[in-house]
């Protein structure tokens, strides 16, 4: 989930200004967050703990533990972020496994990305399974270093597929990137290439709009108009 990503992302990047340029960044997490550090000379890790009651972050319902541990070098150009779960929920799935995030402090556009592979099962509360792999590039293309969380936008690539524990199969490669503007509770634009079980096509985002429309597009031709939830 791209909620739960940038959840640790803030906090991430929170730590690395604070070490770095001593400045207090617009970050602000809800008090319902913990966020303990525990650092070495040369690592870091941190909790960040949401309670067993859970804590409403952008209407969205985080539970239990993420924790996340690198190794710190000012000077290195890539950083790799370890990402554990513990009692973890988001909005009543468990989710176990992990996930390793390599930060590039520049791409070959002079942009912050993230790499992110992933190996995570999901459970339902009804106990339903599935196991998502995968890997999700995120390139930080505006607002990178400003303290401002709000102004921040990304563009997410990369491919996955999540398999059921009935052997189904659900795969998306991202075809356009997706624009995440973090003011809007939706991507803005973006098209995803979609293969399920009893169907396959291309989803499109939009035009750049903040809004919850977009359309499908099926592997016949058909286009048809998708509210998001």
């Amino acid at each position: 989930s791209e909620a739960m990503d940038e959840v640790s992302l803030k906090v991430f990047e929170t730590q690395e200004l604070i070490e770095t340029s001593r400045m207090a960044p617009d970050f602000n997490l809800p008090p319902c967050v913990t966020v303990t550090v525990v650092a070495e000379q040369n690592s870091r890790e941190v909790t960040i703990d949401f309670g067993t009651e859970g804590c409403m972050i952008n209407g969205n319902l985080f539970k239990g533990i993420i924790n996340l541990s690198w190794n710190r070098n000012p000077q290195a150009q890539e950083i790799l972020i370890t990402k554990s779960f513990t009692d973890f929920y988001f909005n009543a799935k468990n989710i176990q496994g992990g996930k390793t995030i390599l930060k590039q402090r520049q791409n070959n556009n002079g942009n912050p990305q993230f790499t992110k592979t992933l190996d995570i099962t999901v459970v339902w509360p009804n106990g339903d399974t599935a196991n998502r792999t995968g890997t999700k590039i995120r390139e930080w293309i505006e607002g990178h270093g400003s303290g401002v969380w709000s102004d921040n936008v990304f563009e997410i690539s990369g491919n996955w597929t999540t398999t059921f524990v009935n052997g189904n199969t659900h795969s998306y490669t991202v075809l356009t990137p997706l624009r995440r503007e973090v003011i809007c509770y939706y991507f803005v634009s973006g098209t995803i290439d979609v293969i399920r079980t009893n169907f396959s096509g291309v989803f499109d985002y939009g035009d750049g709009e903040c809004d919850n429309l977009a359309t499908l597009t099926f592997a016949n031709g058909t286009v048809v108009d998708i509210t998001l939830n």
